[in-house]
């Protein structure tokens, strides 16, 4: 069998005329057949016999966790009305701390200040690393080797403005070389029973000790006051980064949302659910020129910039709940200006009302 490297494409001919183009995109593999194109999973998650017939069954396999039972699916709970994110069910769902944004009404003077890492959220158990919802993700052995035998509260980091190819990485269960791009990113150690200054030395101690090869600490520094925040908040969006997080000092870590935890922009964010999809006309012939997405409110709106030109051809199925940056809400209550992220993972969708 013949593996098709990273960005190449392979010709596969079909019943029609014209061949099928198989591509891998990241790690994403592809194919312009209707059967692939037409299924409403993840495009990671997605195959067809073309694939299989280039790659083989068991790689198939290996990528998308088997086609032959279904994947299972985390619990989840009902979000309430106007939540920003879906929460997963209480007994499936790691006992994470959560954050509250930043309104400008809390005096930030001497907490603690770290960059918002544009990573996935992932909670070491000890042995294995899952999702906000409770789904494994399926790191190889020699990525989690040196981590401890206690909990850790971290992010998967592909680094800066590489959001969705950090997901596209962990969302795959066959251990791949990939999640050699990423490392481990531990701002804290949710059963050690002290404050935060103390569980962040907890973790910086154990990881200089251990010295593991895919993980590292999460630096932090104190605020000086507001300009010191909107000089950090400046520098950090300067290089690409998402914004900054804040830790009340001695602070100790509750499972949910909390006021001990803020997150600082100066762009908006929030969730979609993509509801249809709207051909693209100019250069954008012939693929997606924008997705028709709906918030939890019922308003609807279209995201027609932030997609690259692989997630046009393969856009995110209809169902998938997406995040998107955007600059103000208009009278109207839809925001404006807005532009893609990614697909998100680690936050319960909710159900749109698909165009038809």
């Amino acid at each position: 069998m013949a593996e098709i490297a990273d960005g190449e494409q392979v010709e596969v001919q079909g019943s029609g005329s014209k061949p099928y183009i198989l591509k891998n995109t990241g790690g994403v593999y592809s194919c312009s057949c209707p059967a692939w194109r037409n299924q409403s999973i993840a495009i990671e998650r997605r195959t067809c016999k073309h694939l299989r017939r280039v790659r083989g069954d068991a790689a198939e396999d290996a990528r998308t966790g088997g086609t032959s039972t279904p994947p299972v699916k985390a619990t989840r709970a009902k979000a309430p009305a106007g939540d920003a994110e879906g929460e997963a069910d209480d007994e499936k769902a790691p006992p994470l701390l959560l954050a509250h944004p930043w309104e400008n009404d809390v005096d930030l003077t001497n907490w603690w200040m770290s960059e918002k890492l544009d990573g996935v959220r992932a909670y070491w158990d000890g042995k294995r690393f899952w999702s906000r919802l409770g789904n494994e993700f399926f790191a190889p052995d020699w990525f989690t080797a040196g981590l401890p035998d206690f909990p850790l509260d971290g992010e998967l980091f592909g680094g800066r403005k590489r959001f969705q190819r950090t997901v596209s990485v962990v969302r795959r269960q066959d251990k791949s070389k990939d999640w050699k791009e990423l490392l481990f990113v531990v701002f804290d150690a949710p059963s050690f029973d002290a404050a935060f200054e103390q569980r962040l030395e907890h973790c910086r101690k154990w990881l200089d000790d251990a010295k593991p090869a895919y993980a590292q600490w999460h630096s932090h520094e104190r605020c000086q006051g507001t300009p010191h925040l909107r000089s950090e908040l400046e520098r950090v969006e300067g290089l690409g980064g998402e914004g900054l997080m804040l830790r009340k000092p001695g602070s100790r870590y509750e499972v949910g949302r909390s006021h001990t935890l803020l997150k600082v922009k100066s762009f908006k964010d929030d969730e979609a659910v993509v509801i249809g999809h709207v051909a693209g006309a100019g250069r954008h012939k012939g693929r997606l020129g924008a997705l028709e997405v709906e918030l939890r409110n019922g308003k609807r709106f279209s995201v027609g910039t932030g997609l690259s030109d692989a997630e046009r051809e393969a856009p995110p199925a209809i169902g998938t709940l997406i995040t998107f940056r955007y600059q103000e809400l208009s009278n109207d209550g839809v925001p404006r200006f807005p532009s893609y992220i990614g697909v998100r993972i680690d936050a319960a969708p909710f159900k749109g009302k698909a165009k038809g």
